[in-house]
């Protein structure tokens, strides 16, 4: 009894076989097939390598939402040069609400302000990326992507034996409130005021006054090494002694989250500006470097995305089956036109053997004889 249920059951599947047995004996092969064989089994080999490739390969998703993180605090990563002594400026924070911040983090470096030759050469290859950054966009994913948890590297500071350091160096963060704010480096030290904040800059001379500035570094939140800041590298020559610089900077929140780093960074854009201070030309204000910052109300998810294995695999059995049902089609329809045009061929042949002709031979009327065609 068993016996014969399952050979009912092995009919039942035999008889659902969707790819029957063709006996060789049937099967004929010629040489334009194997040709087209061979093209086609070529063509599935290059696209299935490739397609591997694109497999291996990622890309950024962006998703764009409300920002309901209004109690933490935004951290500023600093590094600066200005070409004056340390002495003689003041850095620190004036939120919108009046509120100063303590620059209790920042630290001075007295420094020079030419780079050395390797400085220099770094700082140009800096400016080469912020400009083709500007041009090709999707540059920007590539630093998504190599971007690596750690402290970022310290910069290479030229050194003077003699100390006589032409420039200061601030670098450090700031803890601020996640509101507008301006960051701001100008002439003496900041002192506490009922009002704000002032700066000791009475005792300073107006001759001393230079605020040409290099940027290496400028960002809002977590420091990532391998992100690069729309200000990083930027360089200003200040042309008179009383000038004003001013950044206005909006300050975008990002989670990033790679297959090497998750983090809550931000990213930023900015517009510049840059007068001279002249009271008596109506221009006034106060010489320094001005960063006003805000914070938009929208927040980016940058999310590193891979092709599942599923998608792969079918996009895989689409090319091998699309080739060779495609080459296949092509192969009947030549063959097919072929056929036609050598059966044409062949018709007009053996018509023209077999067209009667009469001919005058010394004047009696010749009937051909008839023509056999093996």
């Amino acid at each position: 009894m068993r016996r014969l249920t399952r050979k009912k059951t092995l009919t039942l599947v035999k008889e659902l076989d969707a790819f029957p047995k063709v006996p060789e004996s049937y099967v004929e092969s010629t040489v334009s097939g194997g040709t087209v064989s061979l093209i086609a089994f070529t063509f599935m080999a290059v696209l299935a390598f490739l397609e591997f490739f694109v497999y291996r390969n990622t890309w950024m998703k962006y998703e764009y939402e409300v920002d309901k993180d209004f109690s933490s605090k935004l951290r500023i990563n600093v590094d600066i040069t200005v070409a004056m002594k340390c002495q003689y400026i003041g850095a620190d924070v004036l939120d919108l609400a009046e509120t100063m911040v303590a620059s209790d983090g920042l630290k001075y470096k007295p420094v020079n302000f030419e780079l050395s030759p390797e400085q220099r050469l770094w700082h140009m290859t800096l400016l080469h990326i912020q400009e083709r950054m500007r041009v090709e966009h999707s540059l920007q994913d590539l630093l998504f992507k190599s971007a690596i948890k750690g402290a970022p590297p310290a910069p290479i500071q030229s050194e003077d034996s003699s100390g006589s350091f032409t420039a200061c160096r601030v670098h450090g963060h700031l803890y601020v409130n996640k509101v507008a704010g301006n960051f701001h480096i100008t002439v003496g030290k900041s002192i506490p005021h009922p009002r704000g904040h002032a700066h000791l800059a009475a005792l300073v001379s107006h001759d001393s006054f230079n605020f040409s500035h290099r940027i290496d570094h400028l960002s809002f939140g977590e420091a990532i090494p391998g992100l690069i800041s729309p200000l990083d590298g930027t360089e200003k020559i200040s042309p008179d002694s009383n000038h004003m610089f001013q950044y206005f900077i909006t300050i975008v929140p990002t989670k990033l989250n790679t297959y090497k780093v998750s983090a809550e960074t931000h990213q930023y854009s900015v517009t510049e500006r840059e007068r001279v201070i002249n009271h008596a030309a109506g221009s006034h204000g106060v010489s320094g470097i001005f960063m006003k910052y805000d914070i938009s109300s929208l927040m980016v998810r940058v999310t590193e995305q891979h092709m599942p294995l599923w998608q792969f695999l079918v996009r895989l059995c689409g090319i091998i089956g699309g080739i060779f049902s495609t080459t296949g089609m092509i192969h009947g329809m030549v063959g097919y036109f072929v056929d036609i045009v050598c059966c044409r061929f062949q018709m007009g042949a053996y018509r023209h053997l077999n067209t009667p002709l009469n001919a005058q031979e010394d004047g009696q009327t010749v009937v051909p004889q008839e023509n056999y065609v093996q």
